[in-house]
């Protein structure tokens, strides 16, 4: 089994215990011990306490020996899963309403009812989505799901990057784009550089997928080009941002991560039929293009929703407030939904009530991910988002120039890789002036100043 099965098998059975599928720190713990890492590198890793991420660990892990009837811990975890789906073609598992139902392996699955393979041609049919989200509610964006199409079916751009501020609905936007164009492609791959980071790791699953031949361990990089010249192919690689280097200007590749340049760079270069598309929460070099007619690399920015409907089914009170809540929270789908749990909480789903406190409150989960966003910041781009916050109204670069003790280079490389990461915001008026993310900015004001 690789890391993907494991954690669609994981999802079946505490999903079967349960009645809810893994949420992200679940996720990250069952990848960690299958990767053999402790609950320390586990937790330094999420941003968590090792007692926390144990806590986790130990409740899986009893799920799973309930399961599975065997005597689980995180010692044998991989072992024991090893041994069962050699051992047998299919689990059964415990349903908490006691009925049973079988699991076999997403690779046997996928392969007997997406995959077709024609040996004489050696041409592919199918789509591995096992890793990208499910879409229950989506609403909105019809201009963008317009664009993709467009772009796609009379462009033929060899990279399209979606990009935008957590939380924005980035993934969930090519997610429904890929659900109605399913039968534009031969071959349809979904890939988390977040679970998988390796470049050879992912290429390597891919001709798994196809049930090729082993391929050859010196000259994959050929192979995957020669695949997209051969195919009609769709790769989606999402958290593109966890290949740029922590603490350094957006879009700077990480050592061990180069070969991705080399790898982006052949896909834009060469003649081919297919098309990958980057999702991140910051630009690289290879994600944008000055001249779109002459090289084929499109770049779609969202911004936030302004429309009512993503706030059915929260749960909320007072519809003729919502649009002034959305207006708050800038329409991130991510922000609105926390807010509105916290809204449902302590002012019994009443936005209206909410709304009197007149400040911009942030949530717990959402001070989490504005931590792991401003560590991800050079020193430079901290000290210029620290001073924004300082004041309401925007500023000229002059201006913030004076309250800085930064070169004028180290200022100016700094705003631009604060725009890569869809922080700041520019103003064009007299003069051109900036400012932040309003919620950001609250973040910044109320747990990053000395």
């Amino acid at each position: 089994m690789n890391v993907k099965e494991v954690l669609q098998f994981a999802d079946e059975l505490v999903f079967a215990q349960m009645g809810k599928h893994l949420d992200d720190i679940q996720e990250n713990v069952i990848t960690g011990v299958w990767h053999g890492q402790s609950y320390k590198k586990i937790a330094d890793e999420c941003n968590r306490s090792e007692s926390h991420v144990r806590d986790i660990g130990y409740k899986l892990w009893q799920v799973f020996s309930e399961q599975l009837d065997q005597d689980i811990n995180k010692r044998n975890f991989r072992s024991t899963l090893s041994r069962l789906t050699v051992t047998s073609s299919s689990i059964i598992i415990q349903q908490n309403n006691n009925h049973n139902f079988n699991y076999c392996s997403s690779y046997q699955t996928e392969n007997k009812s997406n995959f077709r393979q024609n040996n004489d041609n050696q041409n592919f049919s199918g789509h591995d989505l096992t890793l990208a989200p499910k879409i229950t509610h989506f609403c909105g964006r019809k201009t963008e799901l317009e664009t993709l199409s467009h772009w796609i079916t009379t462009q033929n751009p060899r990279i399209i990057s979606v990009l935008g501020e957590s939380g924005i609905g980035k993934t969930t936007l090519v997610k429904q784009f890929v659900d109605l164009n399913l039968s534009q492609f031969d071959l349809i791959i979904w890939k988390s550089i977040k679970l998988t980071p390796s470049l050879d790791t992912i290429i390597t699953e891919i001709f798994r997928f196809i049930n090729s031949e082993p391929i050859q361990t010196d000259n994959k990089l050929n192979q995957i080009l020669t695949l997209l010249r051969q195919q009609k192919c769709l790769i989606i690689l999402d958290d593109v941002q966890e290949l740029f280097t922590i603490g350094q200007f957006a879009g700077q590749y990480k050592t061990e991560y180069k070969d991705y340049k080399n790898f982006f760079t052949k896909i834009i270069e060469i003649e081919h039929q297919s098309s990958l598309i980057l999702i991140s929460q910051e630009q690289c070099q290879e994600m944008v293009c000055l001249d779109e007619e002459i090289y084929p690399v499109k770049c779609l920015e969202l911004r936030g929703l302004d429309n009512i409907e993503i706030m059915k089914n929260l749960g909320l009170r007072d519809e003729e407030k919502w649009s002034k809540l959305i207006e708050l929270y800038e329409g991130n789908p991510v922000y609105l939904k926390d807010i509105a749990s916290l809204i449902k909480n302590v002012f019994l789903g009443k936005v209206s009530e909410f709304l009197t406190e007149n400040s911009l409150i942030l949530t717990e989960d959402m001070k989490f991910r504005f931590n792991e966003l401003f560590e991800r910041l050079s020193t430079i781009e901290q000290k210029i988002v620290i001073e924004l916050s300082k004041c309401d109204r925007n500023i000229s670069r002059e201006d913030l120039s004076q309250g800085l003790s930064l070169s004028s280079m180290d200022l100016i490389n700094g705003l631009q890789s604060l725009r890569k990461r869809y922080l700041l915001k520019t103003v064009e008026a007299e003069k051109i002036s900036f400012y932040l993310s309003p919620v950001f900015r609250e973040y910044v004001r109320t747990c990053c100043q000395d």
